[in-house]
């Protein structure tokens, strides 16, 4: 039942389109808007492996000033929205344009600074999104076989030669994994990319509903990102097997660490210090001072943050649940936690869509007022579950393997049932790797933003939704405030998160 909750909107998508109704959207402008995200998608890849990759060599392999901090701090970006942090820059950029007005006038030299295009959204969104392939990469060079390395290195390699020739051939499967999940929260991207006028097929998507009121179109849209969802998804997976190529031999035998002194000292800790500061620092204070100028609606932000916390709690409670449960049954369903997995690939956009068709005869049985809402907020939660309960799958099946057969066995032998088990054993011994689990959602939901706008119930406003109202608008010192309350809310949780899941490599005796 699970698995199926997660499956069901993306057939109600198939559904759709496979209709013959009438879509509003010409052939061409379907074919643009892909094309656009492939584009953005192949841009993000080359920068997000680049960056993730060189960061996670510098804080594995060597000792630099800053680098106890650093070495977590990499991953603190995950707590800005990507539509934030478009934000910030565009407001930045904006103000730049000024100078290059100025400089364009009096000294005839132009400045390319717009950041309203393609490779604008690229860059906020690598900022963004950077941290997926630095830890993925953290932890593949963390458990490098020493022998290669040590092979590497006596025949002759630079330390920069063994990270091309040797580490990052090893840790291959790491990087496709990273770099396929950056792509995929790329594709599913719709605040950035929507403010920075760049038009993928997520943004496709909800203008088809929004603008056009048309259900074909929107599907029409979120078909081929369903397609190549799950092509990624494959990626990911087939990647994750693919870590056979290391035995695993070489952990805790690592080579000694090179501590760096002088100016490589100082470019180590200015390159790590700088991606901290383009995916968290600059953006937060920029929006910090820039929203100075404005006096809030304390009011409606206090609102709306606790529609928000209060979605991404409930959210993080049920699609935890369902996680559970998925793990639990793991052994006898394998093809479940697959189906499931699906749903993490898919843009919320995507899934909405999908839930429009049971929304809409959801609606027209229910009567108003707040029973509406009610129904509305449980359509949500849904959806949030679908998409995010893969999410959760991982962490709480490593909690679960702490569990031994012989603990089940022991409480099965006293007369516990297979669900009593679960509850007394088998849960409470995974009940840190439950809440990991549950906090990784609640900072997903939190900034989730395309499926709160289409399917919320009216007049329910979250704070990503009240930034994005003000963001169309241009007041984006107003934006400012629910942007900064949204990473307030996600920082303790990312900060703990990444306290938790970065582990440091085994320094050498």
């Amino acid at each position: 039942m699970a698995a199926l909750i997660a499956i069901l909107p993306l057939a109600g998508v198939v559904a759709v389109s496979a209709s013959g109704a009438t879509a509003d959207i010409a052939g061409p402008d379907l074919i643009r808007y892909g094309l656009t995200s492939a584009a953005l998608a192949a841009l993000v890849a080359v920068i997000t492996g680049v960056t993730g990759t060189v960061a996670a060599w510098l804080v594995v392999m060597y000792r630099f000033p800053g680098h106890g901090i650093l070495a977590w701090a990499l991953a603190l970006p995950f707590a800005m929205p990507a539509f934030a942090m478009a934000y910030a820059y565009a407001d930045l950029f904006d103000m730049a344009g000024d100078l290059r007005v100025w400089m364009r006038a009096s000294a005839g030299f132009d400045l390319p600074i717009d950041l309203r295009s393609l490779p604008g959204a690229a860059f906020v969104l690598s900022c963004a999104f950077y941290p997926y392939v630095y830890l993925a990469m953290r932890a593949a060079f963390v458990s490098l076989p020493r022998e290669a390395f040590e092979s590497a290195r006596l025949l002759g390699c630079t330390a920069r030669q063994a990270l091309m020739r040797v580490a990052v051939p090893m840790a291959r499967p790491a990087l496709a994994a990273g770099v396929a999940l950056a792509v995929m929260e790329t594709l599913a991207d719709y605040g950035a990319v929507q403010f920075l006028d760049v038009q993928t097929l997520t943004t496709g998507v909800v203008r088809a509903w929004f603008v056009y009121g048309s259900l074909a179109s929107a599907a029409l849209f979120a078909l081929p990102l369903l397609g190549v969802s799950a092509l990624l998804l494959w990626i990911e997976r087939r990647s994750r097997r693919g870590r056979s190529y290391d035995d695993g031999r070489g952990r805790g035998q690592c080579l000694p660490v090179t501590r760096l002194t002088g100016a490589r000292a100082l470019a180590a800790t200015g390159y790590c210090l700088t991606l901290v500061g383009l995916g968290l620092l600059l953006p937060t204070g920029w929006l910090v001072w820039t929203s100075l100028d404005v006096v809030p609606d304390w009011p409606r932000l206090a609102a709306a943050a606790r529609h928000s916390l209060g979605l991404a709690v409930a959210g993080a409670v049920v699609t935890v649940i369902l996680a559970s449960s998925l793990a639990l049954s793991a052994q006898r369903f394998p093809i479940a936690g697959r189906m499931a997995s699906l749903g993490y690939a898919t843009p919320g956009a995507v899934m909405a869509i999908g839930l429009l068709i049971p929304a809409g005869w959801l609606w027209s049985v229910v009567p108003g007022g707040s029973a509406n809402v009610a129904a509305g907020l449980m359509l949500l939660l849904y959806a949030y579950a679908a998409r995010l309960m893969a999410a959760a799958l991982q962490p709480v099946e490593a909690g679960l393997a702490r569990v031994t057969p012989s603990m089940t066995q022991a409480a099965r032998t006293l007369g516990a049932g297979p669900t009593a088990a679960a509850l007394r054993v088998q849960l409470p011994i995974a009940a840190p790797a439950l809440f990991t689990a549950g906090l990784v959602v609640l900072i997903d939901v939190l900034k989730e933003l395309p499926a709160t706008l289409i399917l919320r119930p009216f007049n329910f406003d979250t704070l990503a939704v009240i930034a994005d109202n003000y963001a169309r608008d241009e007041r984006l010192a107003s934006a400012g405030w629910p942007a900064l309350m949204l990473v307030a809310l996600a920082l303790p949780g990312v900060m703990w998160l990444s306290w938790r899941i970065a582990p440091a490599r085994p320094e050498a005796t």
